[in-house]
């Protein structure tokens, strides 16, 4: 049985807007195991960037628990929360948000400064992680020098640089061409493959088809929540064929 990564019970997140409260999420129950690659889709307003803010530990609910591989981090301090944000996920963003004037390697090994990491220990492992996607050869250079699909290659190097349990990856296609956005998506199942929990956050049907879990959110609620049956019958084929 998979060991549970993410736990969240009955969890709610109220907005103050002007004098009006809006509830963003509605008393939203979910498990994640460990290894599990999920797709978080709903339209604009359903509550999944606030989800998504949550289970990054960027925002704390306004009720309910969220339990991270065992521990209650609803209640957490801020500086706690920015702890756990630096050990245990790594993020990429539609926008990459990479340090302009920084090289590649001085932007992947960024999550290790803050770590508290010798520069030599630093250097080593965001050079391993930049080989693992195919950037060893763009070490050096800043992001203007890169293409989309490098730039988010770096990203996925920053997200990996802290061994990290989650990756939460939020409309990383988003600024990418069709031929660029398969090949991310090609590397992100490449890191599941290596053990990572993922989730996804995206409105596109054809990019929400290459996780294997797909949850929908409507009015601050879980619609539905599927097993992708295409992805599964896709790897008992190959398997079958092995």
């Amino acid at each position: 049985m998979s060991a549970e990564t993410i736990r969240i019970e009955s969890l709610s997140k109220n907005y103050k807007v002007g004098l009006e409260i809006v509830r963003a999420l509605r008393s939203v129950s979910l498990t994640i195991n460990k290894n599990e690659y999920v797709a978080l889709m709903g339209p604009s307003g359903s509550g999944k960037s606030t989800l998504m803010n949550v289970l990054g530990c960027l925002d704390t609910p306004t009720s309910g628990s969220y339990y991270l591989n065992g521990k209650d981090v609803s209640k957490l301090s801020d500086n706690e929360l920015a702890d756990i944000r630096n050990r245990e996920i790594g993020f990429v963003f539609q926008t990459f948000n990479l340090l302009p004037r920084s090289t590649a390697l001085d932007n992947v090994a960024l999550p290790l400064i803050y770590g508290g990491q010798a520069k030599k220990e630093r250097r080593e492992r965001a050079l391993k992680v930049l080989d693992m996607v195919g950037l060893s050869d763009r070490t050096h250079h800043r992001p203007n020098e890169l293409s989309g699909g490098q730039r988010q290659r770096v990203a996925m190097a920053r997200a990996l640089v802290s061994n990290p349990s989650i990756i939460l990856a939020d409309e990383p296609t988003g600024n990418l061409d069709s031929k660029t956005s398969v090949e991310i998506m090609g590397l992100l199942q490449d890191i599941h493959d290596t053990g990572n929990t993922i989730i996804l956050v995206t409105h596109e049907e054809d990019i929400a088809l290459h996780a294997h879990r797909i949850i929908r959110l409507r009015d601050g609620q879980i619609e539905s929540d599927v097993v992708n049956d295409n992805i599964v019958t896709m790897q008992n084929h190959t398997s079958d064929a092995g």
